[in-house]
Formats: structure tokens, sequence, C-alpha cells
């Protein structure tokens, strides 16, 4: 069976839906996959263990639970993570698998689905024993044999006689369940048991070293002991060097599966001469015969002999345990390093397009081209420098305040011819006058001539009344000059009346609304735009509009 399973994707759904993401990682990290359990699953339980809102105990039961499955694959890599957890997680996890009264019964656990789950169910059930037996350890002596502090001044060499001796069998039992799972090279046949013997091979090194260190701390005081402490210390001995022939056969089907050589450590063995010394002072204080009267000096160089072989055996187990922190400090470094250049990548991915932006506006050409010309706001109210004044909303408008001003709507012009996709010369500005300037006799039809600059094009949306006389052909001629009014309001009214022809019965000619269509224009002071078709008004509905 290989890759995700069917079942596998709904148990991760389901925790989706309910909102639980570590009991989905467990999912994720426990697949039907035949393969370890994967890197960033490992990394994010882990990193788990060490959030104060995670709750442990769920977490624990999660990895309890697919222990239950029938598949060898899922309990397997439940294992595994569970392992993983406890010797990378934080110590609260160890510490709430310790406080439980049972962790994994799979004593009796057996995959007959296949061939592979025969034989892989026997290593599950010596590996689920190993686990167990490594909480039962954290709760006797309240800290983890492979995280244990060593040296000279570490804890199972300043450890005391009496604490020395009830701790040496813990240590004892965790390193035989160890060394129980008894796997050979031919046995690592997939993934699943092959990450498996890596945990184990760590802790085994971890593991024996303190224990190696305890064994040095157990000679140095042995000829001080008393009768009974020098008996338990004499089978201790005696088991430690049964345990150094079996971590010896170990460390060989490590090497022998593709462990590099440097990563295994060199035992050094005590010599014999220590066991028959160890045994002559036991005898003696039992009040035995001895048969080879040693003396002091000689047991204390044959002490000394034996304590230098084992440091050296330490020394070794060190140095291995240091590469492996500095690969993996390393390892760590990399990834930051890496995350950093991603980081730096996507901020300089947000940064470009805003300044981009920022800078200009993209428009497109007439080749299809991108041009990042600066943006044109079609909205805003144009300014000059040259002039102050807006453009009427009324012509009728008399208020002081009214200056009219060419140059201002000579500026809309453009603006409003950006839509047609061409940009005409601009016109001729005339100066603002500080004074009223109306004429309003070339508003309301009564001369031929019309100011070029006051027509505006269809996107403008300004109209002006104008006559269609009757024998003139060309409606436009040079511009004029408006009138100043001299005169007071009253004036202007009446002139206005008399224009429109209101109450003397005369008949005005036709007024015409002309509203020009789109007209390129060509600068310059005889500019002459075409006529557009007109609509005739008659005077009141002239009126009315007013």
């Amino acid at each position: 069976m290989s890759g995700q399973s069917i079942t596998d994707r709904i148990a991760a759904a389901q925790h989706s839906v309910t909102g639980s993401a570590v009991s989905k990682t467990v999912c994720k990290a426990t697949t039907h996959e035949i393969m370890g359990p994967k890197k960033k699953h490992l990394d994010y339980l882990i990193q788990c263990t060490n959030e104060m809102n995670v709750n442990i105990p769920q977490l624990a039961d999660s990895l309890f639970e697919r222990t239950t499955n029938s598949s060898w694959v899922v309990v397997f890599k439940s294992l595994i993570t569970t392992h993983q957890m406890m010797v990378y997680g934080n110590e609260r996890f160890i510490q709430y698998l310790a406080s439980r009264n049972t962790l994994f019964n799979l004593n009796n656990f057996l995959d007959k689905s296949g061939l592979q789950g025969y034989d892989m169910s026997t290593f599950i059930r010596r590996y689920s024993r190993y686990l167990n037996e490594k909480a039962v350890s954290y709760r006797q002596v309240a800290f983890d044999f492979t995280k244990v502090k060593r040296g000279a001044d570490g804890v199972m060499r300043t450890m005391s006689t009496e604490k020395l001796l009830k701790t040496m069998p813990i240590i004892q039992n965790q390193m035989d369940a160890l060394l129980d799972f008894n796997v050979s090279a031919n046995e690592l046949t997939n993934g699943v048991i092959n990450a498996a013997f890596m945990l184990l091979f760590k802790d085994a090194i971890r593991l024996f070293a303190a224990y190696n260190e305890g064994i040095i701390n157990l000679l140095e005081k042995y000829f001080d002991m008393k009768k009974n402490q020098c008996k338990e210390a004499l089978d201790i001995y005696k088991k430690f060097l049964t345990r150094m022939t079996r971590i010896s056969e170990f460390l060989k089907v490590a090497e022998q599966v593709g462990i590099d050589r440097g990563d295994i450590p060199d035992l050094s063995q005590a010599p014999s001469s220590l066991l028959d010394a160890l045994e002559q002072h036991l005898a003696s204080l039992e009040g035995k015969k001895v048969k080879d009267s040693s003396t002091a000096a000689s047991r204390a160089t044959t002490l000394s002999n034996a304590v230098s072989s084992l440091s050296n055996t330490g020394m070794s187990l060190s140095r291995v345990d240091e590469r492996e922190k500095q690969a993996a400090l390393e390892e760590e470094q990399a990834r930051l390093k890496a995350l950093k250049e991603q980081r730096l990548r996507e901020l300089a991915k947000k940064s470009y397009p805003s300044s981009a932006t920022t800078a200009a506006s993209p428009s497109s050409t007439s080749g299809g081209s991108i041009s990042t010309t600066a943006a044109v706001d079609l909205f805003s109210t144009p300014s000059s420098s040259n002039s102050t004044s807006k453009v009427p909303n009324d012509l009728l408008d008399l208020q002081p305040t009214f200056q009219p001003s060419m140059q201002s709507i000579s500026t809309m012009a453009p603006a409003s011819n950006t839509w047609g996709g061409f940009n005409p010369s601009p016109a001729t500005q005339a100066p603002s006058s500080t004074s009223l300037n109306v004429d309003f006799e070339s508003v309301f039809g009564t001369k031929s001539t019309s100011t070029t600059n006051s027509i505006i094009d269809s996107g403008g949306g300004l109209l002006k009344p104008t006559i269609a006389l009757q024998n003139q052909s060309q409606p436009l001629a040079k511009e004029q000059p408006g009138k100043l009014v001299g005169e007071d309001l009253d004036s202007s009214l009446a002139n206005l009346v008399g224009n429109l022809g209101i109450g003397n019965g005369s008949t005005k000619n036709d007024l015409h609304w002309n509203q020009p269509g789109e007209k390129k224009l060509t600068g310059g002071t005889n500019w002459q735009p075409k006529l557009a078709p007109t609509t005739t008004w008659n005077p009141a509905t002239m009126i009315h509009f007013m």
C-alpha cells in the first residue's frame, strides 16, 4: 500500500471541520504511506509541545488513538511520532506520559493483512515496550537519561553512592529494552522501520554514555563501600560488561545499514584484571581466603587503567553527540537562511508594484506596448497660475465676482479630447481682466462674429446660441473684443429686452443652438469649425428657457 488512503483523507477532513489542527497533523504524520513521518509534521507537533495553550493530554490521546489502528504502518508511525516528541519536544510531554498508569498496550498486536504485517508486528511490540520503559524511567528518576549533563561534573558522575546504586538498575532496564529491539540489517527493508532504528541508534549512544559515566562513578567509590554495597556494585559491573557486548553488536548493524563510520563511537572495554580485583576485594570483606593478596597500590593502578579506558569511551560518545548537535545546528541555520531569503523576495515583490504605480500609471499605446506616463485626472478642477477664475454656470450672472476666462475653457479642451486619443495645440491664452467684460451682442446674436475660444466641442458640454443669417455663408468671423458695460443693471436689462424684441412686435431672426460634433482643433486665431445640424427655437420658448 502506498500513498495516503481514503481513510487518511477522510480523517484529516473530519479534523479540519472540527478545527483541530493538532489532531489533523497527527493524522497526516501517521498515514498509511510506507515511509517515515514527514519532517514538517513532526516539527509542527514538536512546536506544539512548547506552546502553553496546547492541550498536552489531548495531543497524547490523539497518538494513542492512532495506535489502535489495525494497520502496522499507522501503529508504527504513531510510535515513531511519540518517540520523536519524547526526545525533541518539551519536557511537559514526557512528564505527562510518565504520569499515566498505562501507555502503549501492544503486547498482543498482530497485523494479519500480509507477510510484511507479520514481520513488522514483532518490532512494533518491542518498540512499544522500550517507549513504555523510557517513560517509567523518567517517572522513577525525574529526568531523562538521554538528556542529562555529562562530564566530570555531570549528573551521573556526582551522584552519591546510595542514589547511584538505585539509579543504575533503572538505566540498565531501559538499555535492555532498547537492545531487545534486536533487528538485523536484512530486516531494515522499509522507511518506517528505518526511521525507528535511527531514533533507537541515537538513544543508544546517549543512554550508553550516561550508563558509562555511572559505571565510572561506581568504580571510583567501590573500594570505599560497605560489603552489601560492594556486592550490588559488582553485580552491576558484570551486567555492564554484558551490555557492552550487546551494544557493540547493535552498532555493527548501524554500520551495515549505511550510517557514517564517524557517527559510530569506539567502545573501549576495561581490562579483565579489574574484575578480578573487584571480586578479591569483596571476598576480603566477606572474610574469605584470597588466592593472591593484592596490595593497595596494585588495586589503585588497575582501577586507574579501567577508569581511563572507560573515560575514552565516554569521550568518543560525546564527540558523536557533539557532531550530531553541530549537524542539527547547521541544518537549522540553513533553513533559517532559506526562509529569510524567501521573505526578502516576497517583500521585494510587494514593494515593486506599489512603487511603480506611485511613479507612473500604465496606459496602452497604439503600438500595443505599455507606456508609463503620468496619470491624468479628468475629474479634477483645472488650475493655472495666470488665472484664478472659474467657468460661469450662468451666462446672465452679472455679479461682480463673475470674471469669465477664456484660458480656463481652453485648458479643459485637451482634457476632454483625451478620450479622442489626440493632443491638440493649446489655444492662445487671453489675459484676464479684473473688470466685468460681457458682450451681450455677441452672446445673443446681434453680431455675426463669435469668439473662437468660447466654442467647446461635445465633450465640454457648453452650448451657446447663434443667429443663422440669411446672406451669410460663413457664420463665424474674426474674434472681436467684448464691450465694457458702463451702465447700471437697469440699462443692461433694457438692452437685453430690446435685443429679444419683447413688446415691440418686431420679429427677430430664428435662434439656433449650435452643438458642434467632434472636431479636431488646428490652433491659431483663424480657426473655423464646421457647422453641425441646428435646432430651431422660437422666442417664446427661449424666454421660458432663460
